[in-house]
């Protein structure tokens, strides 16, 4: 199972409430059968007005996300969260997420943390005036650390618990436990049936 501790790596401010999926990949993308290719569509509408953060080249291979209110919001569909990590962001980080949106996130191994809104306009800031600055989050101490600076996170502990834990990872679970599936199948009668 992959656990998910810490996430180290540049973040990548988006400014504005209520972005939702079909902005964040919009629906002619969605016809395809894997997810593969999607990162390249990530706001493939905003990004056509050239100084979308998404499009410029010191935000290029960012791992944390940092966005405002209600983030996600709109329609259910898993493209969206499937967009970001496969553009490269491995955690956001908002004022608040749509429920399903961040479920969906929670699904793949993406963090969803929340911080005030203040907490949020100074990390926007900080990455906008400094675009290099490196990222530490920590889902144990729940912060990210921004040079001197620490940002006091909030997350459900369920959620981090699954996080830190792996047990996230549905796949990996059933691959852990291969040998104990094997043995409950083997004490199903109806498994042992043979076919005529």
């Amino acid at each position: 199972m992959s656990k998910i501790e810490r996430i180290i790596g540049r973040g990548l401010p988006l400014r504005g409430n209520d972005i939702d999926t079909d902005r964040i990949i919009p629906a002619r993308f969605l016809r395809c059968v894997t997810f593969d290719g999607l990162g390249e569509h990530v706001f493939a509408d905003d990004r056509q007005w050239g100084d979308h953060p998404f499009n410029l080249p010191q935000y290029q291979g960012a791992k944390i996300l940092v966005v405002n209110a209600n983030f996600g919001c709109g329609s259910s569909r898993e493209h969206a969260p499937q967009a970001i990590a496969r553009w490269g962001i491995q955690a956001i980080v908002g004022e608040s997420f749509a429920e399903i949106f961040a479920g969906n996130c929670l699904a793949i191994g993406i963090p969803c943390l929340t911080s005030t809104p203040e907490q949020i306009q100074v990390l926007q800031t900080l990455l906008e005036d400094q675009p290099g600055t490196e990222l530490t989050l920590d889902l144990h101490a729940l912060t990210l650390k921004a040079g001197d600076q620490v940002t006091p996170l909030t997350m459900a502990e369920s959620t981090r618990q699954m996080l830190i834990s792996g047990q996230w990872d549905a796949c990996g679970q059933l691959l852990a436990n291969r040998d104990e599936i094997h043995a409950v199948a083997a004490r199903l009668p109806y498994m042992q049936w043979a076919v005529s």
